[in-house]
């Protein structure tokens, strides 16, 4: 049997999904949380073969789920489950260790069937999110950028931004700058939304 960890931050995702897993001979769903952080604690507690992560969860993201389970249970594989097919999000996934990214678009079989293969010890990618990523290249933002855009994307001020980082506020216009440059945008919140779009934030 194929013990599984379930992370959806929608009550009623999460409870079709679990009870159609639970309809496979050889899955079972033995842990369901809401959270990142339950997520990773419930992975320490019941030790699942396999954990199931949405990338956008409250109290930790799927993504940062995934590089603590890499460190704290080794033995478990990340399969990355989420609405949002995003290439950056593919790159960070795979980056924090996740050894499957599948969109929620799909059947539940071929979700079992992922399952099955990333406990086998292959990779699993949504073949259109793969090649998405492939023509996009790399995230060319800095982890700054990324902060200061993350922090500006609801129309803060920069002394809001400077405020909020701890930095001055000729430095946040610099990295203002940088990043609106890199992301071929004419200002800031246009920026924030290509970097979004992009699953670099």
């Amino acid at each position: 049997m194929i013990r599984l960890l379930l992370a959806e931050d929608q009550g009623m995702m999460r409870g079709a999904l679990a009870l159609l897993l639970n309809l496979e001979p050889d899955l079972e769903v033995v842990a369901e949380e809401s959270t990142g952080a339950g997520a990773v604690a419930a992975a320490r507690r019941t030790r699942p073969d396999v954990a199931l992560l949405d990338i956008e969860m409250p109290d930790g993201t799927g993504l940062e789920a995934a590089a603590a389970l890499r460190t704290e249970v080794p033995d478990c594989r990340v399969l990355i489950l989420t609405t949002f097919g995003r290439p950056g999000y593919l790159r960070r996934a795979m980056e924090a260790g996740a050894r499957g990214f599948l969109v929620k678009d799909g059947p539940v079989a071929e979700l079992a069937a992922a399952v099955r293969r990333v406990l086998a010890g292959e990779r699993v990618i949504d073949p259109v999110l793969a090649a998405a990523a492939l023509s996009a290249g790399p995230d060319p933002l800095t982890d700054r950028e990324r902060a200061v855009l993350a922090t500006a994307e609801d129309g803060a001020t920069v002394a809001d931004i400077a405020g909020e980082l701890h930095l001055s506020e000729s430095t946040v216009r610099n990295y203002l700058s940088a990043a609106i440059g890199k992301t071929g945008t004419r200002n800031r919140i246009e920026a924030a939304r290509t970097a979004r779009a992009n699953g670099w934030l």
